[in-house]
């Protein structure tokens, strides 16, 4: 089969015809020229209005670059016609393979966007013998696209969560989810971690959309708590199973460090040496080596223990069915806490305490939102930073991460190419 009868099964051109297809080479690198020709009798585009007119003049020859071809290079060569156009003036006519003055036809352009979601850009634009900024230019024209033809009618549940994009923690993320159970994905990204960046996707968001909200997840910061009540307070509010625990082993490593130093200094066997994974892990993660460790240490009476064994057993929170007997449970477990005379666990107890609807809110939402979806999207966004080995340009990490992230639609297309 020719090129041409390829090219027009899976490229095919409106007003457009495919001519003759040369080899060339050049510094010792082969490529493709195939030359485009104007269907004859066909009226030139405006690139403006996108009305047809009468042709005015012809330009040189342009070059545009097409998806390789058995990993040869290959180039559409067309010589653009200005049209005179009774509304516009005299304009460069517009062809459906490119958009502007871009050298990349549009095909290429979302076929580097595509890989470009699976590997970095950097390995991108090695394998396919291209730029950087190349890579970077389609990304964003994919970015900006999806953007603008998403779907934001559906959104039900919603995860707000941040992440610290700057070294020593200098500059931060509000990230805004999507975690309906059929659908999670990125949905806004601002700046800083503020109420005035919170507020400001609620205004971006709109009442409309605001109305429909269902759920709403976060951790326990006061300034989320605070905007949410505010611009959203018809909407569940639900705590973050995940930030509730980490508050919890906080507290539990803070107790084991104190120790420790306390035996050291009375001369006492340093038993809690070594010994901070083996009662941070859940047990059933624990490696042999850990899990005689542990074993040791609970025949043992030490504070660090007692408040291992609180944070064991506020497990079964997770596990009750309904809120009230849930709500029973913490109230029970917060008791203990307050009386067991560990100064982190009962800070942990009175910041639960405070927080006990909102706690509840989990059971009440359960099975209707991916709760747990906020950290596993969260990780996928710090993996998207470690892959380009960190950003310097905030604009250039709000492309990376709507591409990998927001599951942005992509226009209908004869083929694919990847």
């Amino acid at each position: 089969m020719l090129v041409k009868s390829i090219l027009n099964r899976v490229q095919r051109h409106h007003g457009f015809v495919y001519r003759a297809v040369r080899w060339c080479e050049k510094k010792d690198r082969a490529f493709l020229d195939i030359e485009i020709q104007a269907r004859q009798g066909s009226k030139p585009l405006c690139s403006r209005c996108g009305q047809p007119g009468p042709g005015y003049d012809v330009q040189l020859q342009r070059r545009f670059e097409f998806v390789p071809l058995w990993g040869l290079p290959v180039f559409f060569l067309y010589s653009m016609r200005r049209v005179d156009c009774p509304r516009c003036g005299v304009r460069v006519e517009k062809v459906p393979w490119a958009e502007g003055k871009n050298h990349l036809t549009t095909t290429y352009a979302w076929f580097l966007a595509r890989w470009a979601r699976r590997l970095s850009w950097k390995e991108v634009s090695e394998i396919f013998q291209t730029s950087w900024d190349t890579v970077f230019r389609s990304v964003q024209m994919a970015v900006a696209w999806g953007l603008a033809h998403r779907n934001l009618g559906s959104v039900t549940a919603i995860g707000i969560d941040e992440i610290a994009w700057k070294k020593g923690h200098k500059g931060y993320l509000t990230l805004v989810y999507q975690i309906d159970a059929g659908c999670r994905r990125l949905l806004w990204i601002g700046k800083e971690r503020t109420q005035r960046t919170l507020r400001q996707f609620f205004k971006e968001f709109g009442k409309e959309r605001i109305a429909r909200l269902k759920f709403i997840c976060s951790d326990m910061w006061k300034p989320y708590l605070q905007v949410v009540a505010e611009m959203a307070g018809e909407a569940l509010h639900i705590l973050d199973r995940f930030h509730i625990m980490s508050q919890m082993n906080k507290a539990l490593d803070k107790v084991r460090a104190q120790e420790t130093r306390d035996l050291k200094t009375k001369g006492e066997e340093p038993v809690l040496t070594r010994s901070r994974w083996c009662i941070l892990k859940r047990p059933e993660n624990l490696t042999e080596k850990q899990g005689v460790k542990l074993k040791e240490l609970l025949a043992c009476n030490l504070k660090t223990i007692r408040a291992y064994l609180l944070k064991e057993d506020f497990q079964q929170f997770w596990q009750y069915q309904r809120a009230a007997w849930a709500g029973k449970f913490l109230d029970l477990w917060c008791s203990r806490a307050m009386r067991s005379r560990i100064q982190p666990m009962k800070q942990v107890a009175k910041m639960l305490r405070s927080h006990r609807e909102l706690l509840l809110n989990w059971f009440r939402a359960r099975k209707q939102a991916a709760l747990g979806a906020v950290e596993g999207l969260n990780n996928k966004a710090k993996v998207t930073c470690r892959k380009a080995y960190g950003f310097r340009n905030l604009e250039v990490l709000k492309v990376a991460l709507y591409h990998t992230l927001g599951c942005l639609p992509e226009p209908d297309s004869t083929h694919r190419f990847c």
